[in-house]
């Protein structure tokens, strides 16, 4: 009898094709049963590559293969009708970030995942890395953070490709897509902020149509002392990925494959770098979900653990429409 978890990816774009199929290849505790996506070559070529039955309809691959659990890494507005064909066929899923487009959608999937008993895990890989782990164990060195800095850039060559352009279809642009990791890191470290105030943009590429902001700035504000910003842009180089918390006895500073502490004149005091810098994180994630589904380990990244990212979201958002600080608080559905 096999022991594997049988699993199914669905939405071959660069995600999948980077992390989700290499990630299942090098699972001790799963294997990939079927592929599926609409595009009907990508398919076939998916299919062929790693010897799988390929699907363009989710329903069909559901009937036919019966997976344990599916990966989604599909777009962002296609992320609700999978979930809920997978909770209707009693189908777990991993799910792409982000969870849900707007904190209705994140409350409603809520529900409907602990009304129909599937798991559902959102891929934020960074709290499957050793390296963010350990920098949660070093706040504790630090005193009371009254200081949080974070950025995440890159140079996209067109920022206004496909339905990441669109805001309806992504619902947001880089601070949803990209920045939902930086607003992870922030909610698993300190809490979901009591204000926010962001200034967006998505000017990068003149004269091209596109409403999905390639740039943001959000400050943040803790009713407990606690200031800061996130910087997020996927229109500027050089690609840079870092949170600093800083607090009266020193800094910790984390990024992709190391993190320091840092006593209070910026002297590193301690280190941990991870060699290689940044090995896919894909494989253990789907191995823990596996542990999720036979109840040996609790769902640290499930439903519930997301509508804090979405009310951050819709607060941000809220409040470049307004230009006046929102509290994220107020938007948990």
């Amino acid at each position: 009898m096999n022991a594997f978890k049988r699993a199914a990816v669905v939405g071959l774009g660069g995600q999948a094709r980077k992390d989700h199929l290499p990630g299942l290849a090098a699972c001790r505790l799963a294997e990939l049963a079927a592929v599926c996506d609409v595009d009907t070559e990508q398919t076939a070529a998916q299919a062929d590559r790693w010897q799988v039955p390929g699907f363009t309809g989710l329903k069909d691959l559901l009937e036919e293969v019966r997976p344990d659990f599916v990966i989604a890494a599909v777009p962002h507005h296609a992320g609700r009708e999978v979930i809920e064909v997978c909770a209707g066929a009693g189908v777990h899923v991993v799910k792409e970030k982000p969870f849900a487009v707007d904190p209705h959608e994140a409350a409603d999937l809520a529900a409907l995942c602990e009304k129909t008993g599937i798991e559902l895990m959102v891929t934020v890989q960074r709290r499957f890395h050793p390296v963010y782990a350990a920098a949660l164990q070093l706040l504790e060195q630090i005193g009371t953070p009254y200081l949080v800095e974070g950025r995440y850039t890159f140079h996209c060559p067109d920022p206004s490709a496909g339905w990441r352009g669109r805001a309806k279809l992504a619902g947001g642009g880089c601070l949803a897509d990209m920045g939902y990791h930086l607003i992870d890191l922030l909610i698993w470290y300190l809490g979901l902020p009591d204000r926010v105030l962001a200034d967006t943009s998505a000017a990068a590429a003149p004269g091209a149509d596109y409403d999905a902001e390639d740039t943001a700035l959000v400050h943040l504000a803790y009713d407990c002392g606690l200031y800061g910003s996130l910087l997020v842009s996927r229109s500027t180089g050089p690609k840079s990925e870092r949170l600093t918390v800083t607090g009266p006895h020193g800094s910790v500073v984390v990024g992709r494959g190391a993190v320091r502490r840092l006593d209070p004149g910026g002297q590193v005091v301690e280190s941990l770098v991870r060699e290689p810098a940044w090995p896919s994180a894909a494989a253990p994630q789907i191995d823990y979900f596996c542990r999720v589904l036979d109840g040996t380990t609790p769902n640290p990244s499930g439903p519930a653990a997301h509508l804090p990212h979405a009310a951050f979201l819709a607060a941000a958002y809220a409040s470049r429409t307004t230009a006046r600080p929102a509290n994220p608080k107020e938007f948990l559905a």
